[in-house]
């Protein structure tokens, strides 16, 4: 009887003790996360941001397929929201607030315990990285929170493997999608023509996208600061493509509603004469407009149609990259002149 006295007595001291322990812990949390993405703030932000996204680079969905998630009617920028249900335990996330491109406010609560602020940093580096930053945080955390955080080693060991997972995987998510691309020949049609300002340049295949990225921009900024309507998107006109001997020569083009006497040497004025063409859209990073002129040839040859011998062939850009920054948005459209 003595001994278990003793014994209930000990037992007391170690719950009084283990109760002290808990009651002494911190009311309040952070676990944070950042990982660099190869990728623009806006891609990253845009994805994000839409909680339909989410089974794809959730590590908690990887880890437990059967959670069963359940989207909001708005899944997307602020009131979007989505619950999941984990063995009978409901959890609930909803988006507070945003700043376009740079940060995402959320609220998560998990079955019976305290609300938790989720907050999403988005950093744009020179070099065309991100730094995403994910932190969870919560603080009056009742006893029965701060109890089942001390015997399950802590938010940090809880979360924090889970945000570094499920941010791996954001990027692998993210990277895979700006590599999607669709080549489709839309057949013959008519291209109108039309008067264009332009400047000419001849290189060698491995100096192209340099030249015409530097070269593109005189003629649009010519049209702009001589008031000149352009009437349509930019395009290159190419007037050599020899791969034998590393050669292209071409010019970059900003079409006119009329023709333009221009006050420079190397800004000039030109014309296209309304052509039968076909027409092939490329939706994709530019890295894939050699396969769809692959493509187009292919289909010129395989639909025994014959090129024009010096005739028009454009590319023409219908996506500005500075305001759309996803590659996979980009849409190009291909004219090769025909008979």
């Amino acid at each position: 009887m003595k001994a278990f006295k003793s014994f209930l007595l000990l037992l007391l001291i170690l719950v009084i003790g283990v109760s002290i322990y808990i009651a002494v812990q911190p009311n309040s949390y952070e676990v944070t996360r950042t990982r660099t993405i190869k990728a623009p703030a806006s891609v990253i932000y845009n994805t994000v941001v839409d909680f339909k996204t989410w089974n794809s680079w959730s590590s908690w969905i990887e880890t437990n397929p059967e959670i069963v998630v359940t989207l909001g009617d708005t899944t997307k920028g602020v009131g979007g929201s989505y619950t999941w249900n984990e063995n009978g335990d409901e959890g609930y996330m909803s988006t507070t607030g945003v700043n376009p491109n740079t940060s995402i406010t959320q609220e998560m609560q998990f079955a019976t315990y305290p609300k938790s602020d989720v907050n999403w940093d988005f950093k744009a580096n020179e070099d065309g990285t991100t730094d995403v930053t994910w932190t969870i945080s919560g603080d009056n955390l009742p006893f029965g929170f701060k109890m089942w955080s001390a015997f399950s080693g802590g938010m940090e060991n809880q979360v924090g493997p889970d945000y570094e997972r499920s941010l791996e995987k954001l990027d692998s998510v993210v990277l895979a999608d700006m590599k999607v691309y669709t080549i489709k020949v839309e057949g013959t049609t008519q291209h109108s023509g039309g008067y264009y300002l332009y400047n000419t340049a001849s290189c060698k295949f491995s100096d192209f996208e340099k030249n015409m990225t530097a070269m593109l921009p005189k003629v649009g900024a010519y049209a702009i600061t001589h008031n000149v309507t352009m009437a349509g998107p930019p395009f290159i006109l190419y007037h050599k493509w020899d791969e034998e001997n590393d050669t292209v020569m071409f010019s970059t083009c900003v079409p006119t509603n009329s023709r333009i006497i221009t006050d420079e040497a190397e800004i000039l004025t030109g014309k296209l004469e309304s052509f039968t063409a076909v027409r092939t859209v490329l939706k994709g990073n530019y890295s894939n407009l050699k396969e769809a002129w692959d493509t187009t040839m292919n289909y010129i040859a395989d639909n025994n149609l014959e090129m024009i011998e010096g005739g028009p062939m454009l590319e023409t850009y219908l996506t500005d990259p500075m305001s759309e920054q996803n590659p996979a948005n980009w849409i190009t459209e291909i004219y090769v002149a025909v008979k």
